[in-house]
Parts: C-alpha cells; structure tokens; sequence
C-alpha cells in the first residue's frame, strides 16, 4: 500500500484520475477490457468529475460494478448509487456494459444476479473510498472480513446513516434506510489494484484509525494496508491527524 497526500482535493482528484487512467488503459491493452468498481458519494465528486473528462479512455471497453446500494430505496431517489453513477459515470462518458445492484427487487435475488457476472473474470481496478466510521463500501464496523460471497446485506450504524445525512442525501435521519447490499471485504481485495480516494476533513479521523495502529474490523478500511497495490490520495485536510512519520513510512 502507497498513500500519496495533496495540498487539496482537487489535486488530488486529478492525481486519482491519472492514475486510475492509466490503469485502465493497461488493462485494454493486456485483456482487451477493464473491469471496474466504482465507487459513489460526495467523497468521490472531484474523482469522477476529472476521470470522465480524460480523452483516453476507450470507455466502450470498460465493464462496470458498483459498490453497494441501499435496499428498498427507488432508482429514482437522489441518493441512489445507481442513479449517482448512471449520471456521474456511466451516461457521462458511454459505459455500454455495467451491473447495478437493484435495491428494490429481493436482495438475494439482486446478489445472485450481480455474483454471477462479477465472478467471470477477475477485477482490474476498483475505485472505492474510506467512510466516516472507517467502512469500506458499506461494510461498517465490525466488519466481516470473512465472508467469501461477492456481497451480503448489511446493517447500517448510526454514524454511516449520518454521514448520509450530512452529506446531503436525505432530510432526516429516520429517512435514510437502516440496510443495504455491500460488496464484501474479500471480494473488494480481490481487484488487481485499488484507487482509494479520500479528501476532507471529515474523514481525517478515520483515515488515522485505518492507516496506522491495528488492522482490525472495528476500523474496516484497515484491512487495504494487506494489499499489495492499492495507492490512497488524500488532501492536507484527510491527513491532518497522522504524524508526520507515519506519513513519510506510508509514502516510502
């Protein structure tokens, strides 16, 4: 694992495209495709904003999955992950060949579906983030760093509903829903490489929890500093509360 800091979030951004860029160009040139996981919320604006302007991107040969949807939320709510990537992602730049996860059908029915395209060939690059409370994609604390399926149906904590309230999602916390389909830990472990892209304050006190001391499910994101190719992008303000040490052993 590598962390790369930036003086803000929008240097950062355009660090995490390039880089995400270029992975999906190598993975054309040697498969003929890239598979990707994208990742949503407000974290991830600056991200796809600057990825989805590159020229260089054959975007026609990129196959896409997404991270995680909320069960029994319509496609048509403002907070949806499929409606944030459909005009985040997909529309914006012509992805012809993606899997969103449906919410509102039974989520067992809804994972089967996805599992199966998800397991035909591995994964070249997943785009993820680092929540509030430490989760990656919804797999809040404790997670389950166990679990061989593709996805599983999770229950939200209070502090991962928050952050969907404060980041502007819904209009009260009784409004966001309480369970969701995740794709697990293992199986986000499994891509080639991972672009993890973290910019803010807000997160800065997860990112000190995931990045140094114990690698453990109570900070869930711990669990990338196992991996042998993941970059972390973050800005003054998400590295503000790691030493200075910590940061130059990070980078080395």
């Amino acid at each position: 694992m590598n962390v790369r800091v930036f003086s803000d979030k929008y240097q950062l951004a355009a660090a995490a495209a390039q880089q995400a860029t270029t992975a999906l160009g190598r993975a054309i040139r040697e498969h003929g495709r890239a598979r990707i996981i994208a990742a949503t919320g407000a974290s991830q604006f600056e991200f796809l904003e600057e990825l989805t302007k590159t020229p260089d991107v054959d975007w026609k040969r990129v196959e896409m999955f997404h991270l995680d949807e909320y069960v029994g939320l319509p496609a048509t709510h403002p907070a949806s992950f499929r409606k944030y990537l459909l005009d985040r992602l997909i529309n914006r730049v012509g992805i012809a060949r993606y899997h969103l996860m449906n919410g509102e059908v039974d989520p067992r029915q809804a994972i089967a579906e996805v599992t199966a395209e998800i397991r035909q060939a591995p994964i070249d690059v997943a785009f993820v983030g680092i929540g509030e409370n430490g989760h990656l994609a919804f797999n809040d604390p404790p997670a389950d760093f166990e679990s061989e399926a593709a996805y599983i149906v999770v229950d939200l904590d209070e502090p991962c509903r928050r952050q969907q309230l404060g980041e502007g999602w819904f209009k009260s916390l009784a409004d966001v829903p309480c369970r969701a389909i995740s794709m697990t830990v293992r199986q986000i472990l499994k891509s080639r490489e991972i672009v993890c892209v973290v910019p803010d304050a807000r997160k800065a006190q997860a990112v000190a929890k995931c990045l140094q001391g114990e690698i453990s499910p109570m900070a869930p994101a711990s669990i990338l500093r196992t991996h042998p190719n993941t970059i972390i992008y973050l800005d003054r303000d998400s590295s503000a509360l790691l030493p200075p040490e910590v940061i130059a052993a990070l980078q080395a």
